[in-house]
């Protein structure tokens, strides 16, 4: 399974590479692996083998067109018609991971309860390359319920600097 997995990451990268802008489809992959981990609904849809493949493209042609790089629709909309779906996020998780290597970087994994401008991110990456001692690639997802503040995936290392956690800690020592 992770070899089939292995196998579609390693399609995916190597044509947005050969298409020319890979950091851009690479975030856009990255937010698209993210909007399905949260939204049910979506991920539901996605991943009914009921509804014809058609239809199931439909889906991606809605969420993605105008607002997404066409390639990044057309990966998506491959891996949807191919019947993975479900292994979808995971797969843009390697296909990122890859992306990152290619670079000679390590990948954050940043959730922010608001969208992050560009001078933030490359604020954010320099603060995590100076604490890991690696080059740092940051992908952002916007989370809500996390209230404030950011938690930072990098590899097995977690940073969580969101408001919901400092709450959790406060009630947990009242």
């Amino acid at each position: 399974m992770a070899d089939r997995l292995d196998a579609y990451a390693t399609a995916l990268f190597e044509v947005a590479r050969a298409e020319g802008n890979l950091e851009r489809v690479e975030a856009e992959l990255y937010e698209v692996a993210r909007t399905i981990e949260r939204n049910d609904d979506l991920r539901s849809r996605l991943t009914d083998q009921a509804l014809p493949v058609e239809l199931r493209q439909g889906v991606v042609e809605d969420l993605l067109g105008g607002r997404a790089q066409p390639v990044t629709t057309s990966l998506v909309s491959f891996v949807v018609g191919a019947g993975r779906a479900r292994d979808l996020p995971a797969i843009i998780d390697k296909m990122v991971q890859r992306s990152a290597e290619s670079r000679s970087e390590a990948v954050a994994e940043v959730t922010s309860a608001i969208p992050l401008n560009e001078d933030q991110i490359a604020r954010l990456s320099r603060a995590l390359s100076e604490r890991t001692g690696k080059q740092v690639s940051v992908r952002v997802s916007v989370d809500p319920s996390i209230l404030g503040g950011i938690v930072a995936t990098i590899g097995d290392t977690v940073i969580d600097g969101s408001v919901r956690r400092r709450l959790e800690q406060l009630r947990e020592s009242i």
